[in-house]
């Protein structure tokens, strides 16, 4: 993708979440974009940075950290971890990212809290839920968020700031709508069960289904395909 095509893509991206926004009655800032890079060239990033795009999103950790190396000269850009995350790479998540969108077990939580550094403040976590109940999807159930939500905020080196949700593919703005409504119902409850817990981010909606979760209160929604153009076969 050129820099022509990419100011394009990315300028496209953002007039659609402020017209989905504008759409579902909420305020122009309700929501932010997070640039999903996965599998995208640290230059682009770089160009995406340039045109004012501060928030992306990896999934693989070393390809991510090889990134963050490439670009460690770029101010104020925030890493956002939304990949599957396996015991054995918590730490260099812990050490290097801002966010991570995809804690659902207490185990995880436990190191990346144990292993953060100090110096970096809190990690903020969002609790991947399997909200369409799908053998193939991480998540943690409705039914075990509830404890799962209370072990992290009692982790002093993460602040828990919400939930993530990836929901089966479905066909039309009403069906698509269902399982978000679920998820904004999940955070609202624990709100009421947590009110210590700065409990204000939703991270969902990506590029099928953007306008579908602003209208059920996304806070962060994940667009890949959208800005940085379709990944080849082989990513």
């Amino acid at each position: 993708m050129t820099d022509l095509v990419l100011s394009e893509s990315l300028a496209a991206a953002r007039t659609r979440l402020a017209d989905a926004l504008n759409a579902a009655g909420r305020p122009a800032d309700a929501a932010r974009l997070l640039a999903v890079s996965k599998t995208k060239p640290a230059a682009m990033i770089r160009e995406a940075w340039h045109l004012g795009q501060r928030e992306f999103g990896e999934n693989y950790v070393q390809e991510a950290l090889d990134k963050q190396a490439e670009l460690a000269d770029l101010e104020s850009i925030v890493w956002h971890f939304i990949g599957p995350l396996q015991s054995n790479k918590t730490r260099e998540v812990a050490g290097h990212f801002a966010w991570v969108h995809s804690v659902d077990r207490e185990k995880i939580a436990r190191r990346l809290n144990d292993q953060r550094p100090e110096a970096l403040g809190p990690l903020d976590i969002c609790l991947q839920v399997n909200i369409s109940d799908e053998a193939s999807k991480s998540g943690v159930s409705l039914e075990a968020l509830p404890a799962l939500a209370e072990a992290v905020q009692a982790l002093p080196r993460l602040r828990l700031r919400g939930l993530m949700a990836i929901p089966a593919p479905a066909e039309g703005l009403e069906d698509q709508r269902v399982p978000f409504a679920r998820l904004r119902e999940a955070l609202e409850a624990l709100r009421e069960r947590l009110p210590e817990a700065p409990l204000d981010s939703l991270s969902m909606g990506m590029t099928a289904d953007l306008e579908a979760a602003v209208l059920e209160g996304a806070t962060l929604v994940r667009l890949g395909t959208a800005i940085f153009g379709e990944r080849s076969a082989h990513e």
